[in-house]
């Protein structure tokens, strides 16, 4: 068994840590969302960025370190980041790392709804890390559609604002949480679990500052 752990900086940022091998995924940019900053110093083995804009493509912010551990297998699927074909805000990149036994997928700014293929690409996704706040994204409706025909037993919501935490245009968690009726806000930054016993549940971590 592989221990797995990941931590939430925020927003759209987190990292994955496994085997002796860490990947940060979408870092923002300073001052680029409201009421939280990346902090200093993070260290990783590899860095994706979901697309161009600074508020998830800041790997200028991450320290790149080397390991011999096996690096995590990664895929890609490129999907617009709007529900017009990519023409209002270009195109996003869904990540997809396993990590141990563990499949754990980032959808970053996925703006609309999966096609047939993708969700057949996407079918063996147990940790699924997915933008709720709507304007910019998929809202927490389509969030809670797409986590029910995935079926992963990990679910750790992203891209809303909490307080004074976000972008003010996008849903705060109390509207998530409509959507989500058994969603677990955890007062905690990071979960940690076992490759092959991956806990079951919808759940927020706080942003680690």
């Amino acid at each position: 068994m592989t221990a797995v752990q990941i931590t939430y900086y925020g927003h759209s940022c987190f990292k994955v840590q496994a085997g002796g091998f860490s990947a940060v995924l979408d870092p923002y940019d300073k001052d680029s969302v409201p009421g939280i900053n990346l902090p200093e110093e993070i260290e990783a083995n590899a860095v994706y960025c979901s697309h161009g804009h600074g508020d998830h493509n800041a790997a200028h912010l991450i320290r790149k370190t080397d390991t011999d551990a096996e690096p995590f297998a990664a895929s890609f699927i490129t999907v617009p980041h709007d529900d017009a074909g990519g023409t209002l805000r270009g195109m996003n990149k869904i990540t997809v790392l396993k990590a141990g036994k563990a499949v754990i997928t980032h959808m970053g700014d996925i703006g609309r709804m999966p096609t047939e293929e993708e969700y057949e690409a996407l079918k063996e996704t147990d940790v699924l890390l997915i933008p709720t706040g709507g304007h910019y994204t998929i809202d927490a409706e389509q969030a809670a559609e797409i986590a029910g025909t995935l079926k992963p037993k990990l679910t750790i919501l992203m891209h809303f604002r909490k307080a004074d935490r976000g972008y003010g245009v996008i849903a705060d968690i109390e509207t998530v949480k409509q959507s989500f009726p058994g969603l677990q806000c955890l007062d905690r930054t990071s979960i940690t679990f076992e490759d092959t016993e991956i806990p079951e549940g919808i759940i927020t971590l706080e942003p680690q500052q």
